[in-house]
């Protein structure tokens, strides 16, 4: 498979370009998918000056290789919120943002959930809110490699 490294001054590049797409919106809350989005998630939280930061853990790759199925785990309180932001480095397969939009629809009904990204793939089940690139490679990021 074809690797593509993705570096931090791109990065910062991105997240600007993230950014513009939230001009019309109002989150209360951003929720960012360890580990992938947790970068991301810093410095979106900073940029729209979110304070109420989250995480939720989910498993669903090993190296390179998928896992048969995804684990979800340590799930934020957020029933005292109506509109998040949920964060990841990639929508693949869509599996994982799928799977935990399922979870917060379960326990908070009344959540309304966007999903960021920096890249997606048009093949995921599920497209992401907001997104900067299509992923053709797979993306070698700067916090997994430097």
């Amino acid at each position: 498979m074809q690797k593509q490294y993705y570096g931090y001054n791109e990065f910062k590049f991105d997240v600007d370009e993230l950014c513009v797409n939230f001009e019309n919106e109002t989150f209360e809350a951003i929720v960012g998918i360890a580990r992938g989005g947790l970068t991301l998630t810093h410095f979106l939280a900073t940029k729209l000056n979110l304070r109420d930061v989250f995480t939720i853990n989910s498993i669903s790759y090993d190296d390179m290789t998928k896992n048969s199925d995804t684990k979800i785990f340590n799930i934020p309180d957020l029933y005292k919120y109506k509109k998040i932001l949920l964060v990841d480095d990639i929508v693949d397969s869509g599996e994982t943002i799928s799977n935990i939009l399922e979870v917060f629809k379960d326990k908070f009904p009344n959540l309304e959930c966007k999903v960021a990204c920096l890249f997606y793939k048009k093949t995921a089940v599920i497209q992401p809110d907001f997104m900067v690139k299509e992923a053709t490679a797979w993306i070698e990021f700067f916090w997994e490699v430097d």
